[in-house]
Protein backbone atom coordinates (compact mmCIF):
# COMPACT_ATOMS: atom_id res chain seq x y z
CA UNK A 1 0.00 0.00 0.00
CA UNK A 2 1.78 3.18 -0.91
CA UNK A 3 2.14 6.11 1.52
CA UNK A 4 2.40 9.73 1.09
CA UNK A 5 5.61 10.84 2.42
CA UNK A 6 6.96 14.60 1.87
CA UNK A 7 9.95 14.75 0.01
CA UNK A 8 12.71 17.57 0.80
CA UNK A 9 12.56 20.53 -1.22
CA UNK A 10 15.47 23.01 -0.83
CA UNK A 11 16.71 26.01 -2.55
CA UNK A 12 19.78 26.43 -1.08
CA UNK A 13 21.58 29.37 -0.21
CA UNK A 14 21.64 31.99 -2.74
CA UNK A 15 24.84 33.71 -1.20
CA UNK A 16 28.05 34.01 -2.95
CA UNK A 17 30.56 31.76 -1.17
CA UNK A 18 28.86 28.51 -1.57
CA UNK A 19 31.94 26.53 -2.59
CA UNK A 20 34.23 27.92 0.48
CA UNK A 21 30.88 26.62 3.07
CA UNK A 22 31.11 23.35 0.83
CA UNK A 23 34.47 23.38 1.94
CA UNK A 24 33.98 24.07 5.39
CA UNK A 25 31.17 21.28 5.25
CA UNK A 26 33.33 18.38 3.92
CA UNK A 27 36.21 19.47 5.86
CA UNK A 28 34.20 18.30 8.99
CA UNK A 29 33.42 14.98 7.79
CA UNK A 30 37.50 14.34 6.10
CA UNK A 31 38.65 15.28 9.59
CA UNK A 32 36.51 12.49 10.66
CA UNK A 33 36.65 10.12 8.40
CA UNK A 34 41.03 10.76 8.15
CA UNK A 35 41.16 10.42 12.26
CA UNK A 36 39.98 6.30 11.40
CA UNK A 37 42.74 6.05 9.49
CA UNK A 38 45.95 7.74 9.87
CA UNK A 39 45.73 6.37 13.58
CA UNK A 40 46.26 2.86 12.63
CA UNK A 41 49.68 3.16 10.81
CA UNK A 42 51.21 5.06 13.50
CA UNK A 43 49.75 2.59 16.41
CA UNK A 44 52.74 0.12 16.22
CA UNK A 45 54.79 2.83 17.12
CA UNK A 46 52.75 4.17 19.40
CA UNK A 47 52.86 0.58 21.46
CA UNK A 48 56.48 0.23 21.31
CA UNK A 49 56.96 3.70 22.98
CA UNK A 50 54.45 3.49 25.73
CA UNK A 51 54.43 -0.75 26.11
CA UNK A 52 51.09 -2.32 26.76
CA UNK A 53 50.47 -4.58 23.59
CA UNK A 54 47.19 -5.83 25.46
CA UNK A 55 45.77 -2.45 25.53
CA UNK A 56 46.35 -1.85 21.10
CA UNK A 57 42.70 -2.81 20.14
CA UNK A 58 41.29 -0.27 23.19
CA UNK A 59 43.39 2.82 21.42
CA UNK A 60 40.56 1.64 18.35
CA UNK A 61 37.72 1.13 20.60
CA UNK A 62 37.85 3.81 22.65
CA UNK A 63 37.32 5.93 19.74
CA UNK A 64 34.68 3.39 17.61
CA UNK A 65 32.90 3.33 21.13
CA UNK A 66 32.23 6.67 21.67
CA UNK A 67 31.63 8.16 18.05
CA UNK A 68 28.96 5.09 17.27
CA UNK A 69 27.19 6.01 20.03
CA UNK A 70 27.03 9.57 19.69
CA UNK A 71 26.44 9.85 15.87
CA UNK A 72 22.35 9.19 16.61
CA UNK A 73 22.12 11.54 19.30
CA UNK A 74 23.94 14.57 17.33
CA UNK A 75 21.58 13.95 13.95
CA UNK A 76 18.37 13.86 16.17
CA UNK A 77 19.70 16.85 18.62
CA UNK A 78 20.46 18.89 15.00
CA UNK A 79 16.99 18.26 13.58
CA UNK A 80 15.20 19.92 16.91
CA UNK A 81 17.61 22.49 18.04
CA UNK A 82 19.56 23.46 15.00
CA UNK A 83 23.29 22.05 12.95
CA UNK A 84 25.31 25.12 13.76
CA UNK A 85 26.23 24.52 17.27
CA UNK A 86 25.83 21.05 17.71
CA UNK A 87 28.51 20.77 14.54
CA UNK A 88 30.86 23.53 16.78
CA UNK A 89 30.57 21.64 19.85
CA UNK A 90 31.47 18.41 17.94
CA UNK A 91 34.49 20.30 16.21
CA UNK A 92 35.95 21.47 19.28
CA UNK A 93 35.45 18.71 21.70
CA UNK A 94 37.64 16.84 18.57
CA UNK A 95 39.97 18.97 18.41
CA UNK A 96 40.18 18.80 22.35
CA UNK A 97 40.67 15.19 22.00
CA UNK A 98 43.47 15.48 19.00
CA UNK A 99 45.40 17.84 21.68
CA UNK A 100 45.05 15.86 24.43
CA UNK A 101 45.82 12.36 22.55
CA UNK A 102 49.04 14.29 20.72
CA UNK A 103 49.98 15.44 24.30
CA UNK A 104 49.61 11.70 26.18
CA UNK A 105 52.35 10.00 28.25
CA UNK A 106 50.79 6.26 28.12
CA UNK A 107 48.68 3.70 26.98
CA UNK A 108 45.80 4.60 29.57
CA UNK A 109 46.06 8.39 29.13
CA UNK A 110 46.11 8.20 24.96
CA UNK A 111 42.82 5.55 25.37
CA UNK A 112 41.30 8.07 27.16
CA UNK A 113 41.54 11.04 25.27
CA UNK A 114 40.94 8.70 21.98
CA UNK A 115 37.07 8.50 24.14
CA UNK A 116 36.98 12.30 23.81
CA UNK A 117 38.12 12.37 20.36
CA UNK A 118 35.17 10.38 19.46
CA UNK A 119 32.42 12.29 21.65
CA UNK A 120 33.29 15.17 19.07
CA UNK A 121 33.63 13.31 16.02
CA UNK A 122 30.16 11.85 16.08
CA UNK A 123 29.21 15.04 15.12
CA UNK A 124 30.89 15.74 12.22
CA UNK A 125 30.04 13.33 9.60
CA UNK A 126 26.01 13.15 9.91
CA UNK A 127 26.10 16.70 10.30
CA UNK A 128 28.06 17.30 7.23
CA UNK A 129 25.74 14.94 5.17
CA UNK A 130 22.56 16.91 6.55
CA UNK A 131 23.76 20.45 6.01
CA UNK A 132 24.80 19.50 2.68
CA UNK A 133 21.14 18.32 2.39
CA UNK A 134 19.80 21.82 3.69
CA UNK A 135 22.42 24.22 2.19
CA UNK A 136 22.93 23.19 -1.66
CA UNK A 137 19.77 23.09 -4.04
CA UNK A 138 18.20 19.41 -5.26
CA UNK A 139 20.06 20.48 -8.66
CA UNK A 140 23.16 19.99 -7.63
CA UNK A 141 22.59 17.52 -4.94
CA UNK A 142 23.50 14.24 -6.97
CA UNK A 143 26.97 16.09 -7.90
CA UNK A 144 27.28 17.39 -4.51
CA UNK A 145 26.83 13.86 -3.27
CA UNK A 146 29.59 12.89 -5.39
CA UNK A 147 31.90 15.53 -3.68
CA UNK A 148 30.90 13.89 -0.29
CA UNK A 149 32.08 10.27 -1.75
CA UNK A 150 35.10 11.81 -3.46
CA UNK A 151 35.84 13.32 0.67
CA UNK A 152 35.27 9.89 2.02
CA UNK A 153 37.70 8.46 -0.28
CA UNK A 154 40.15 10.99 -0.22
CA UNK A 155 40.36 10.54 3.65
CA UNK A 156 40.91 6.77 3.59
CA UNK A 157 43.90 8.00 0.43
CA UNK A 158 45.14 10.27 2.64
CA UNK A 159 45.31 8.62 6.52
CA UNK A 160 47.42 5.44 5.75
CA UNK A 161 49.78 7.58 3.96
CA UNK A 162 50.21 10.35 6.37
CA UNK A 163 49.86 8.29 8.98
CA UNK A 164 53.14 6.13 8.20
CA UNK A 165 55.08 9.50 7.09
CA UNK A 166 54.29 11.05 10.11
CA UNK A 167 55.78 8.01 11.74
CA UNK A 168 58.65 7.01 9.71
CA UNK A 169 59.96 10.86 9.79
CA UNK A 170 58.24 12.97 12.49
CA UNK A 171 56.60 11.40 15.31
CA UNK A 172 53.65 9.42 15.97
CA UNK A 173 51.98 12.29 17.78
CA UNK A 174 51.47 14.24 14.22
CA UNK A 175 48.97 11.64 13.92
CA UNK A 176 47.01 14.08 16.05
CA UNK A 177 48.35 17.21 15.97
CA UNK A 178 47.75 17.57 12.29
CA UNK A 179 44.28 18.16 12.96
CA UNK A 180 44.71 21.13 14.74
CA UNK A 181 45.57 23.38 11.73
CA UNK A 182 42.62 21.93 9.83
CA UNK A 183 40.12 22.25 12.59
CA UNK A 184 40.42 26.03 13.15
CA UNK A 185 40.42 26.92 9.43
CA UNK A 186 37.08 25.01 9.94
CA UNK A 187 36.01 26.56 12.77
CA UNK A 188 36.49 30.03 11.07
CA UNK A 189 34.61 29.37 7.59
CA UNK A 190 31.62 27.53 9.61
CA UNK A 191 31.68 30.85 12.14
CA UNK A 192 31.94 32.82 9.38
CA UNK A 193 29.78 31.38 6.37
CA UNK A 194 27.26 29.15 8.10
CA UNK A 195 23.66 30.74 8.54
CA UNK A 196 22.47 30.05 11.96
CA UNK A 197 19.05 27.73 11.35
CA UNK A 198 16.64 27.27 14.19
CA UNK A 199 15.89 23.32 14.51
CA UNK A 200 12.28 22.54 14.80
CA UNK A 201 12.42 22.31 18.33
CA UNK A 202 10.36 20.07 20.78
CA UNK A 203 10.43 18.67 24.10
CA UNK A 204 12.81 18.01 26.41
CA UNK A 205 15.35 15.37 24.83
CA UNK A 206 14.50 11.72 25.60
CA UNK A 207 17.06 10.61 28.32
CA UNK A 208 15.68 7.54 28.60
CA UNK A 209 16.38 6.57 25.71
CA UNK A 210 19.88 8.16 25.19
CA UNK A 211 21.14 6.08 28.58
CA UNK A 212 19.59 2.95 27.18
CA UNK A 213 21.26 3.65 23.58
CA UNK A 214 24.20 4.27 25.14
CA UNK A 215 24.24 1.08 27.26
CA UNK A 216 23.56 -1.02 24.68
CA UNK A 217 25.53 -0.12 21.88
CA UNK A 218 28.51 -0.01 24.68
CA UNK A 219 28.37 -3.83 25.08
CA UNK A 220 27.88 -4.10 21.94
CA UNK A 221 31.05 -3.09 20.60
CA UNK A 222 32.84 -3.78 23.88
CA UNK A 223 31.93 -8.23 23.18
CA UNK A 224 32.67 -7.44 19.34
CA UNK A 225 36.38 -6.05 20.16
CA UNK A 226 36.72 -8.71 22.62
CA UNK A 227 35.86 -11.42 19.82
CA UNK A 228 38.83 -9.77 17.97
CA UNK A 229 41.31 -10.44 20.52
CA UNK A 230 43.22 -13.93 20.39
CA UNK A 231 41.98 -16.74 22.30
CA UNK A 232 38.16 -15.33 22.89
CA UNK A 233 35.63 -17.92 20.96
CA UNK A 234 32.16 -16.15 20.90
CA UNK A 235 31.32 -18.52 23.77
CA UNK A 236 33.87 -16.39 25.64
CA UNK A 237 32.67 -14.94 28.87
CA UNK A 238 33.99 -11.05 27.83
CA UNK A 239 32.08 -11.93 24.41
CA UNK A 240 28.95 -13.74 24.97
CA UNK A 241 28.50 -11.55 28.09
CA UNK A 242 28.05 -7.85 26.65
CA UNK A 243 26.59 -9.23 23.10
CA UNK A 244 23.66 -10.93 25.01
CA UNK A 245 23.22 -8.16 27.48
CA UNK A 246 23.43 -5.61 24.12
CA UNK A 247 20.57 -7.77 22.55
CA UNK A 248 18.79 -7.68 25.05
CA UNK A 249 18.87 -3.68 26.08
CA UNK A 250 18.42 -3.00 22.56
CA UNK A 251 15.11 -4.55 22.83
CA UNK A 252 14.34 -2.71 25.55
CA UNK A 253 15.79 0.37 23.77
CA UNK A 254 12.69 -0.11 21.08
CA UNK A 255 10.29 -0.16 23.74
CA UNK A 256 11.29 3.03 25.37
CA UNK A 257 11.52 4.89 22.02
CA UNK A 258 7.93 3.72 21.04
CA UNK A 259 6.81 5.35 24.00
CA UNK A 260 9.22 8.52 23.55
CA UNK A 261 7.50 12.08 22.87
CA UNK A 262 10.99 12.73 20.80
CA UNK A 263 12.94 9.67 20.48
CA UNK A 264 16.79 9.58 19.48
CA UNK A 265 15.90 7.33 16.71
CA UNK A 266 12.46 7.44 15.59
CA UNK A 267 11.01 4.06 14.74
CA UNK A 268 8.31 5.41 12.19
CA UNK A 269 10.82 6.42 9.97
CA UNK A 270 11.37 2.38 8.77
CA UNK A 271 8.06 1.93 8.05
CA UNK A 272 9.53 3.82 4.74
CA UNK A 273 10.49 0.41 2.78
CA UNK A 274 13.30 3.17 0.96
CA UNK A 275 14.49 4.04 4.70
CA UNK A 276 14.74 0.54 6.03
CA UNK A 277 16.44 -0.66 2.27
CA UNK A 278 18.88 1.76 2.31
CA UNK A 279 19.87 1.39 6.23
CA UNK A 280 20.25 -2.28 5.70
CA UNK A 281 22.35 -1.86 2.43
CA UNK A 282 25.24 0.53 4.43
CA UNK A 283 25.57 -2.54 7.00
CA UNK A 284 26.00 -4.55 4.89
CA UNK A 285 28.28 -2.83 2.31
CA UNK A 286 30.73 -2.23 5.18
CA UNK A 287 32.03 -5.00 5.29
CA UNK A 288 33.07 -4.88 1.73
CA UNK A 289 34.67 -1.32 2.26
CA UNK A 290 36.56 -2.93 5.57
CA UNK A 291 37.45 -5.88 3.43
CA UNK A 292 39.36 -3.61 0.93
CA UNK A 293 40.87 -0.60 3.27
CA UNK A 294 41.67 -3.36 6.67
CA UNK A 295 42.94 -6.48 4.70
CA UNK A 296 44.70 -5.27 1.85
CA UNK A 297 46.92 -2.66 3.72
CA UNK A 298 47.41 -5.94 5.82
CA UNK A 299 48.67 -7.83 2.91
CA UNK A 300 50.93 -5.34 1.49
CA UNK A 301 52.69 -5.17 5.39
CA UNK A 302 52.81 -8.75 6.28
CA UNK A 303 52.89 -10.57 3.11
CA UNK A 304 54.61 -8.70 0.68
CA UNK A 305 56.88 -6.37 3.84
CA UNK A 306 56.20 -3.49 2.60
CA UNK A 307 56.66 -0.48 5.10
CA UNK A 308 53.68 1.37 6.39
CA UNK A 309 54.19 4.49 4.30
CA UNK A 310 54.40 2.05 1.18
CA UNK A 311 51.09 0.07 2.10
CA UNK A 312 49.81 3.18 1.93
CA UNK A 313 50.70 4.23 -1.41
CA UNK A 314 50.24 0.70 -3.04
CA UNK A 315 46.44 1.07 -1.55
CA UNK A 316 45.53 4.01 -3.90
CA UNK A 317 43.79 2.23 -7.17
CA UNK A 318 41.27 1.46 -4.16
CA UNK A 319 40.52 4.75 -3.08
CA UNK A 320 40.92 6.12 -5.84
CA UNK A 321 38.13 3.84 -7.43
CA UNK A 322 36.35 4.94 -4.73
CA UNK A 323 36.63 8.40 -5.85
CA UNK A 324 35.86 8.09 -9.23
CA UNK A 325 32.66 5.54 -8.58
CA UNK A 326 31.32 7.93 -6.25
CA UNK A 327 31.51 11.51 -8.40
CA UNK A 328 30.18 9.77 -11.28
CA UNK A 329 27.05 8.34 -9.53
CA UNK A 330 26.78 11.46 -8.65
CA UNK A 331 26.53 12.90 -11.68
CA UNK A 332 24.57 10.50 -12.80
CA UNK A 333 21.72 10.76 -10.75
CA UNK A 334 21.50 14.58 -11.47
CA UNK A 335 21.23 13.58 -15.13
CA UNK A 336 18.46 10.74 -14.95
CA UNK A 337 16.88 11.63 -11.41
CA UNK A 338 17.36 8.02 -10.10
CA UNK A 339 19.97 6.38 -8.31
CA UNK A 340 18.44 3.07 -7.97
CA UNK A 341 20.07 1.92 -11.39
CA UNK A 342 23.16 2.70 -10.13
CA UNK A 343 23.16 1.71 -6.93
CA UNK A 344 21.98 -1.73 -8.66
CA UNK A 345 25.33 -2.19 -10.64
CA UNK A 346 27.44 -1.37 -7.77
CA UNK A 347 27.52 -4.95 -6.09
CA UNK A 348 28.35 -6.92 -9.36
CA UNK A 349 31.38 -4.93 -9.48
CA UNK A 350 32.68 -5.19 -5.94
CA UNK A 351 31.55 -9.33 -6.24
CA UNK A 352 33.91 -9.15 -9.81
CA UNK A 353 36.69 -7.34 -7.84
CA UNK A 354 36.65 -9.21 -4.75
CA UNK A 355 36.53 -13.01 -6.27
CA UNK A 356 39.22 -11.94 -8.22
CA UNK A 357 41.27 -10.87 -4.97
CA UNK A 358 41.35 -15.03 -4.24
CA UNK A 359 44.41 -15.58 -6.26
CA UNK A 360 46.43 -13.08 -4.15
CA UNK A 361 49.94 -14.53 -3.69
CA UNK A 362 53.32 -13.08 -2.13
CA UNK A 363 54.54 -12.56 -5.83
CA UNK A 364 50.91 -11.25 -7.45
CA UNK A 365 52.10 -8.74 -10.26
CA UNK A 366 51.50 -5.48 -9.19
CA UNK A 367 48.96 -4.35 -12.56
CA UNK A 368 46.56 -7.13 -11.71
CA UNK A 369 46.20 -5.71 -8.12
CA UNK A 370 45.59 -2.90 -9.36
CA UNK A 371 42.84 -3.72 -11.87
CA UNK A 372 41.79 -5.80 -8.87
CA UNK A 373 41.49 -3.03 -6.52
CA UNK A 374 40.12 -0.38 -8.68
CA UNK A 375 37.08 -2.81 -9.63
CA UNK A 376 36.11 -2.67 -5.88
CA UNK A 377 36.60 0.43 -5.43
CA UNK A 378 34.34 1.66 -8.26
CA UNK A 379 31.56 -0.72 -6.71
CA UNK A 380 31.94 0.76 -3.30
CA UNK A 381 32.00 4.51 -4.38
CA UNK A 382 28.24 4.52 -5.78
CA UNK A 383 27.23 3.09 -1.88
CA UNK A 384 28.89 6.16 -0.15
CA UNK A 385 27.23 9.00 -2.41
CA UNK A 386 24.29 6.76 -3.58
CA UNK A 387 23.14 6.21 -0.80
CA UNK A 388 22.87 9.38 1.24
CA UNK A 389 20.54 10.84 -1.86
CA UNK A 390 18.20 8.26 -1.39
CA UNK A 391 18.41 7.89 2.35
CA UNK A 392 17.92 11.86 2.62
CA UNK A 393 15.05 11.98 -0.24
CA UNK A 394 12.85 9.36 1.58
CA UNK A 395 12.18 11.80 4.76
CA UNK A 396 10.61 14.82 5.23
CA UNK A 397 13.09 17.78 5.85
CA UNK A 398 13.11 17.62 9.82
CA UNK A 399 14.57 13.90 10.07
CA UNK A 400 17.15 14.95 7.48
CA UNK A 401 19.48 15.08 10.55
CA UNK A 402 18.42 12.19 11.61
CA UNK A 403 18.29 10.04 8.44
CA UNK A 404 21.98 11.22 7.69
CA UNK A 405 23.01 10.07 11.55
CA UNK A 406 21.17 6.81 11.28
CA UNK A 407 22.96 5.38 7.76
CA UNK A 408 26.58 6.35 9.16
CA UNK A 409 25.77 4.53 12.46
CA UNK A 410 24.53 1.52 10.69
CA UNK A 411 27.61 1.62 8.26
CA UNK A 412 30.10 1.96 11.39
CA UNK A 413 28.18 -1.09 13.44
CA UNK A 414 27.99 -2.83 10.30
CA UNK A 415 31.82 -2.51 10.06
CA UNK A 416 32.38 -3.77 13.66
CA UNK A 417 30.76 -6.63 13.30
CA UNK A 418 32.22 -7.59 9.89
CA UNK A 419 35.72 -7.07 11.45
CA UNK A 420 35.03 -9.04 14.42
CA UNK A 421 33.86 -11.84 12.35
CA UNK A 422 36.84 -11.60 9.87
CA UNK A 423 39.62 -10.76 12.09
CA UNK A 424 39.19 -14.41 13.55
CA UNK A 425 38.97 -16.21 10.33
CA UNK A 426 42.22 -14.29 9.49
CA UNK A 427 44.38 -15.64 12.26
CA UNK A 428 42.64 -19.02 11.97
CA UNK A 429 43.61 -19.24 8.35
CA UNK A 430 47.31 -17.79 9.45
CA UNK A 431 47.47 -20.19 12.07
CA UNK A 432 46.81 -23.21 9.87
CA UNK A 433 48.96 -22.28 7.37
CA UNK A 434 51.72 -21.82 9.32
CA UNK A 435 51.22 -25.41 10.89
CA UNK A 436 51.23 -26.70 7.34
CA UNK A 437 54.99 -25.29 6.74
CA UNK A 438 54.26 -21.90 4.50
CA UNK A 439 56.30 -19.11 5.39
CA UNK A 440 54.49 -16.52 7.51
CA UNK A 441 54.94 -13.98 4.19
CA UNK A 442 52.42 -16.99 2.38
CA UNK A 443 50.21 -17.55 5.64
CA UNK A 444 49.08 -14.01 5.57
CA UNK A 445 48.66 -13.94 1.51
CA UNK A 446 46.62 -16.83 1.93
CA UNK A 447 44.60 -15.41 4.95
CA UNK A 448 44.38 -12.25 3.03
CA UNK A 449 42.87 -14.05 -0.35
CA UNK A 450 40.40 -15.71 1.84
CA UNK A 451 39.01 -13.09 3.91
CA UNK A 452 38.77 -10.29 1.77
CA UNK A 453 36.30 -12.46 -1.34
CA UNK A 454 34.04 -13.96 1.29
CA UNK A 455 33.97 -10.80 3.17
CA UNK A 456 33.71 -8.34 0.54
CA UNK A 457 30.87 -11.25 -1.84
CA UNK A 458 28.70 -11.54 1.43
CA UNK A 459 28.15 -8.38 1.69
CA UNK A 460 27.69 -7.72 -1.70
CA UNK A 461 25.18 -9.92 -2.00
CA UNK A 462 23.56 -9.18 0.39
CA UNK A 463 23.06 -5.41 -0.29
CA UNK A 464 22.38 -6.60 -3.98
CA UNK A 465 18.81 -8.62 -2.50
CA UNK A 466 17.88 -5.30 -0.58
CA UNK A 467 18.34 -2.95 -3.83
CA UNK A 468 16.28 -5.17 -5.96
CA UNK A 469 13.41 -3.70 -3.11
CA UNK A 470 14.62 -0.54 -3.61
CA UNK A 471 11.51 1.96 -4.79
CA UNK A 472 12.49 3.08 -8.09
CA UNK A 473 10.88 6.06 -8.48
CA UNK A 474 12.56 9.12 -9.76
CA UNK A 475 13.61 11.95 -7.23
CA UNK A 476 11.30 14.07 -6.78
CA UNK A 477 12.59 16.90 -5.62
CA UNK A 478 15.40 16.86 -8.63
CA UNK A 479 12.65 16.48 -11.12
CA UNK A 480 10.75 20.01 -9.43
CA UNK A 481 8.27 17.81 -7.91
CA UNK A 482 6.96 18.19 -3.98
CA UNK A 483 5.48 14.80 -3.33
CA UNK A 484 6.65 10.98 -3.77
CA UNK A 485 4.45 8.04 -3.30
CA UNK A 486 7.09 5.69 -1.25
CA UNK A 487 5.98 2.13 -2.97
Amino acid sequence: MAATTAVPVRTGPATKGNGLLLLGVLGGMFLAMLDQTIVGTALPRITADFGGAGLYTWVVTAYLLTSTVTVPLYGRLSDAYGRKPLLLIGIVVFLLGSVLCGLAQNMGQLIAFRGVQGLGAGALLPLSLALVADLFPPDRSGRVQGAIGAVMAGSYIAGPFLGGFFTDHASWRWAFFVNIPIGAVLLLIIVSRLPRVPGTGGSRPDYAGIAVFTVAISALLLGLTEKGLDGHTWTSAPVIGPLVAAAVLLGVFVLVESRAEQPIIPLHLFRNPTYTIVNITSFFTASCLFAGAVFLPRFFQQAQGQTATSSGLHIYPLMLGMVTGSILTGMLISKTRRYKPWLLAAPFLIIAGALLCSGLAVDTPTWSLVAWMALIGLGIGPMLSGLTVAIQYSVPPSYIGTASANLTFFRQIGGSVALAIAGTAYTSVVGDQAAGHATMAQAHAAAAATVIPWLAVAGAVVALVALVFLPGRVVPALAAGRVAAAD
